[in-house]
């Protein structure tokens, strides 16, 4: 139950950057319920990446993040996003993005999104 509520608090928190961003696009559906399916196969592509690619980037990384007081975190979020563009890219559906920069910021958007709404959702 707990991935579930995962993948839908990060395919909300993809969607809200999407729409605030303008070089972060979700292509593919066409109709409404067509696109949140993408967006929750995109979110979910992400909780895949990030289960698997982000913890061996994070170790490989530790000298930066020590050496940047943690503020590396949001570059390796950056990369997990276009890691995520590029293998939907392979597909005609997926998640779009246009530079480093627009990753960064959208990072930094489904960071917060995602923290507030598992703040949210906690059973704690």
């Amino acid at each position: 139950m707990g991935f579930v509520v995962r993948v839908l608090v990060n395919g909300v928190a993809i969607w809200l950057a999407t729409v605030i961003l303008p070089g972060l696009t979700v292509i593919g559906g066409d109709s409404t319920a067509g696109s949140v399916g993408v967006i929750l196969l995109v979110a979910l592509v992400f909780g895949i990446v990030n289960a698997i690619v982000k913890p061996v980037v994070a170790l490989l990384s530790l000298p930066l993040y020590i050496l940047t007081l943690g503020l590396f975190t949001l570059v390796v979020n950056a990369l997990m996003l276009m890691l995520t563009a590029w293998i939907t890219g392979q597909t005609s559906w997926g998640l779009r993005i246009d530079n480093f920069g627009t990753a960064v910021l959208g990072a930094l958007i489904v960071s917060l999104v995602s923290f507030a709404l598992s703040s949210m959702t906690s059973r704690d």
